[in-house]
């Protein structure tokens, strides 16, 4: 936010969701956006109006947990030696 924001007392939060690129619906994709920012309603009483939410879609090769490629660790979590 910038300082002139800041200084209006103008607070527009920002939250930002990734998620692999893995085919979530336009529906999945809303019911997220509402859920953050009910939450932000909920516990910080920001206004739904002023909250942003931005799903950024992540390749899923540049994804990694445990210190290995997401896919890595599903395939060895399948075979059960994570």
């Amino acid at each position: 936010m910038s300082m002139a924001a800041r200084a209006r007392g103008i607070d527009m939060p920002i939250v930002t969701i990734q998620v692999t690129r893995e085919g979530v619906t336009a529906a999945e994709k809303e019911a997220l956006i509402a859920g953050a920012s009910q939450l932000l309603l909920d516990v910080l009483g920001k206004p739904l109006d002023s909250t942003f939410v931005v799903i950024e879609e992540v390749a899923l090769e540049n994804w990694g947990v445990g210190g290995v490629p997401v896919e890595v660790y599903r395939r060895r979590k399948k075979e059960g030696s994570t």
